[in-house]
C-alpha cells in the first residue's frame, strides 16, 4: 500500500523559513501530479502548490513569490519550500499526490497525514 509521509513541520517566527518533504512509501508505478494543500483552524482545506510530473508549477496567489514546490521523481519525494512566512500561513500542511500503484491500475489520488506550520508574530 502507498502511503505519502511528511516531514519538516514547526515553529517559526515571522519571516522565517521552512522546507517540507513529501516522500511515497510502498510499491508504486508512477506519480503523476504531486500537491501541497493546507488547513488553517475553522477554515476549509486550501489547494496551495501542483507540480506535474514534467515539473510544470502553479500557486495559490497568497504563496506566488515566498513558495516553491519541487519534486525529487528518483526519490518520489515532493518539497515545499517556505520563505518570509506569515502568520496567516498557520496551518497544517498536506501532500497529495496522483498514484498508480501498477502498471494495470489507475490513478487514484494519496493524501499524506499532515504535518503543522505555526508562525508566530
Amino acid at each position: 500500500q502507498v502511503q505519502l509521509v511528511e516531514s519538516g513541520g514547526g515553529l517559526v517566527q515571522a519571516g522565517g523559513s521552512l522546507r517540507l518533504s513529501c516522500a511515497a512509501t510502498g510499491r508504486l508505478f508512477a506519480i503523476n501530479a504531486m500537491r501541497w494543500y493546507r488547513q488553517s483552524p475553522g477554515k476549509q482545506r486550501e489547494w496551495v502548490a501542483t507540480v506535474s510530473s514534467g515539473g510544470s508549477t502553479n500557486y495559490v496567489d497568497s504563496v506566488k513569490g515566498r513558495f516553491t514546490i519541487s519534486r525529487d521523481s528518483a526519490k518520489n519525494t515532493v518539497y515545499l519550500q517556505m520563505n518570509s512566512l506569515k502568520p496567516e500561513d498557520t496551518a497544517v500542511y498536506y501532500c497529495n499526490a496522483d498514484i498508480r500503484s501498477s502498471y494495470w491500475s489507475q490513478s487514484s489520488a494519496v493524501w499524506g497525514q499532515g504535518t503543522l506550520v505555526t508562525v508566530s508574530s
